[in-house]
């Protein structure tokens, strides 16, 4: 499966962000269903954090930025902004309710669905990884 370049992908948001007029504000509503909330990663961390790694800079930096503040390239142009991944409040989400959003998506956020279920495990430790980078 080919992979979105940085540039497409950032051009993608903002396109989509300031003439789709879809996005949705706000966590609000946006509850991953109890199943999917109680998912547990298969991947283990230290296994994971390259791959996560990876993808994240091929695939999150135009949102979220490089250290996962929501401040990328494509996000000034956003409405809503790209949530700060090292917020507390997407910390305290379960592996499995940030892997259902990432499969999913919503509003601005696309849906992740092509990626390997692998990679998308993976993500996340690496997510969870820039909040631990950031008390350091």
């Amino acid at each position: 499966m080919r992979r979105m370049p940085m540039a497409v992908m950032a051009a993608w948001c903002v396109t989509t962000i300031c003439g789709g007029g879809w996005a949705l504000a706000g966590e609000e509503g946006w509850k991953a269903p109890a199943a999917e909330q109680a998912a547990r990663n298969p991947v283990p961390r230290k296994a994971a954090m390259r791959a996560g790694k990876k993808t994240f800079e091929l695939n999150c930096i135009p949102c979220h930025g490089p250290a996962g503040r929501g401040d990328g390239p494509a996000a000034a142009a956003m409405t809503p902004k790209p949530k700060n991944l090292i917020a507390g409040y997407v910390q305290e989400q379960t592996d499995g309710e940030l892997f259902w959003k990432i499969t999913t998506g919503r509003g601005s956020m696309p849906s992740w669905r092509q990626l390997p279920e692998k990679e998308r495990w993976s993500l996340i430790h690496y997510i969870r990884s820039l909040a631990r980078a950031k008390t350091q």
